[in-house]
């Protein structure tokens, strides 16, 4: 079995936030296209996608999936490489 490959945010994690995403969360003072806010606020993060809270049902974005919620959790793990 292979190791796991690197993650990225920039190639991985920036991908999977919408436009309409980041400027939602902008005036919460999360940006979502900064790998380090992401970062520091990635269990929060984590948190709210892995539990279907978000996006909000009125956003009209489709919730994570389940495997965008392991590519996220697995960034976390190997420490959120820009």
């Amino acid at each position: 079995m292979s190791a796991t490959p690197t993650l990225t945010f920039a190639k991985d994690i920036r991908p999977m936030f919408t436009d309409m995403d980041v400027a939602h969360m902008k005036p919460a003072g999360i940006d979502l296209s900064s790998a380090q806010s992401v970062k520091s606020h990635a269990d929060a993060i984590y948190a709210t996608v892995s539990s279907g809270s978000m996006p909000p049902p009125s956003s009209g974005e489709a919730r994570w999936s389940a495997q965008m919620c392991e590519t996220f959790k697995q960034w976390q793990l190997q420490g959120c490489p820009p």
